[in-house]
């Protein structure tokens, strides 16, 4: 498990569960993850000589989040270093993880539309 940054934590702690935070918990647990990723496995960039890939996962529910709130891929780029529920839905840590850019949430997009 990684460590938390103090953003994370003060989050956490707040006392009140915004609607945005409600849904995204409920649909965690609704959609099929695990299904879903292998389905699109086959499909997806390995590693290679390039940069790493972000992780397919984390990549899916970016995508979801940008379905569920209509979200341009800047607009979903702009969400994760935003808002602190839409991190955590995607499974990042602000400062730990690599935020996507727009481009590789188009190039995913791209890929699902796809295949």
């Amino acid at each position: 498990m990684k460590q938390q940054s103090f953003a994370t934590l003060a989050y956490q702690n707040k006392k009140i569960v915004t609607k945005r935070e409600a849904f995204l918990k409920e649909m965690e647990q609704v959609v099929p993850w695990s299904r879903l990723l292998k389905l699109i496995e086959p499909h997806y960039p390995k590693k290679g000589n390039g940069r790493p890939p972000i992780p397919m996962e984390v990549m899916l529910r970016i995508y979801f989040l940008q379905q569920w709130y209509a979200l341009s891929d800047p607009a979903a780029e702009e969400a994760l270093y935003d808002m602190e529920s839409m991190r955590r839905f995607s499974l990042l840590e602000l400062g730990d993880d690599v935020i996507p850019d727009e481009s590789t949430i188009l190039n995913f997009r791209r890929l699902i539309e796809k295949a």
